[in-house]
């Protein structure tokens, strides 16, 4: 793990180590999206709250992804897995920043998210 030598960014792709998983989590390493504001980011939290990408969508889940076209260092198109967000330690984060969402799409994101749990 590179040493965390910058503030993260809200709507920052970033890769992280998942595991251990239990059950259908999503695990290993793999990018994902920092959803905090970026005011509780500044003061550099001990836990984040994430959403993981993934190579593939599942067409039960198709109406909570949002697909993301490659860009910068995020090499393949993915999809945000809304029913998968949850906190994780910033220790389980990779440096650098891997790409960084247009503010459209964080919205779209936070709207899934919004619709997950039903407000």
């Amino acid at each position: 793990m590179v040493e965390q030598n910058e503030i993260l960014t809200r709507g920052g792709v970033y890769l992280a180590r998942l595991d251990p998983v239990i059950a259908a989590e999503v695990g290993k390493v793999r990018p994902i999206i920092i959803l905090n504001s970026q005011s509780i980011l500044d003061i550099i939290p001990p836990t984040v709250f994430i959403c993981p990408l993934s190579k593939r969508s599942q067409l039960e889940f198709s109406n909570l992804h949002v697909k993301l076209p490659a860009r910068d260092n995020l090499q393949v198109t993915s999809y945000a897995l809304v029913e998968h967000c949850r906190s994780i330690t910033i220790r389980r984060i990779i440096y650098p920043r891997l790409a960084q969402l247009t503010l459209a799409e964080l919205h779209l994101i936070l709207h899934r998210l919004q619709r997950l749990v039903g407000i």
